[in-house]
């Protein structure tokens, strides 16, 4: 037996996964007893889009139907020609002994239909368990990403206040530039000002000390 026929689910294990999972909520213990090809074209409809595999079986419909020259009068047919490969498909992927063939669609019986419907359900059981497990791993991961994109705003915010700061920077720089100038020429005379002043000073001595000897010269004895 493959992993996912093993165990074999009975009826009414079926029919609470179905409800509970709300796969299938419209079904009973009739419907599996006497399945019927609508029910089970149903069931096995909701089964794929429940394993988010009914987009691809919906684009091969559709691909199909634009092959036909009249599609409007084989759309039926279409759909369940292409339901019973993809459901096909998906029970080979579970590796079930009994094969899934045309007359399971359309002249289903309830023992055959409740393999498949066991098999199938026994992946998804054996995906949600799955997804519960990774699913603290992709809150967290989601929790990092939200932190990065806030770090990202951040960093985006900084480079723009930085971007911002140095375009005002450079529409100052002659300013600055000027300012630097004049200060440069402002310290230059204060410089030769400074010079002056000293040389005054010498020259002042220098006339103060000849007063006094003149002073000296005329003063009577």
């Amino acid at each position: 037996m493959s992993r996912f026929e093993d165990p074999r689910l009975t009826r009414s294990e079926i029919l609470s996964f179905l409800v509970d999972s709300q796969i299938f909520s419209n079904v009973s213990a009739h419907h599996l007893a006497d399945p019927t090809p609508d029910f089970v074209a149903d069931l096995y409809t909701q089964l794929l889009i429940y394993l988010d595999s009914f987009q691809e079986w919906a684009n091969g419909v559709l691909a199909a139907l634009e092959q036909l020259e009249n599609p409007d009068f084989h759309v039926e047919s279409v759909l369940r020609m292409n339901l019973y490969s993809r459901v096909k498909e998906v029970v080979a992927s579970l590796h079930c002994p009994t094969l899934f063939t045309v007359k399971d669609l359309l002249k289903p019986n309830a023992e055959r239909t409740e393999i498949f419907i066991s098999a199938i359900l026994n992946f998804c059981f054996h995906k949600d368990n799955k997804m519960n497990l990774l699913k603290p791993i992709v809150e967290e991961l989601n929790l990092l990403d939200e932190q990065q994109k806030e770090w990202e705003a951040k960093l985006s915010q900084l480079n723009a206040e930085i971007a911002e700061y140095n375009e005002a920077r450079e529409r100052e720089l002659p300013l600055v530039q000027e300012v630097d100038r004049e200060l440069k020429e402002l310290r230059q005379t204060i410089s030769e000002l400074n010079n002056h002043q000293m040389s005054l000073r010498t020259t002042y001595r220098k006339l103060k000390d000849v007063t006094i000897e003149m002073d000296a010269k005329v003063s009577p004895p």
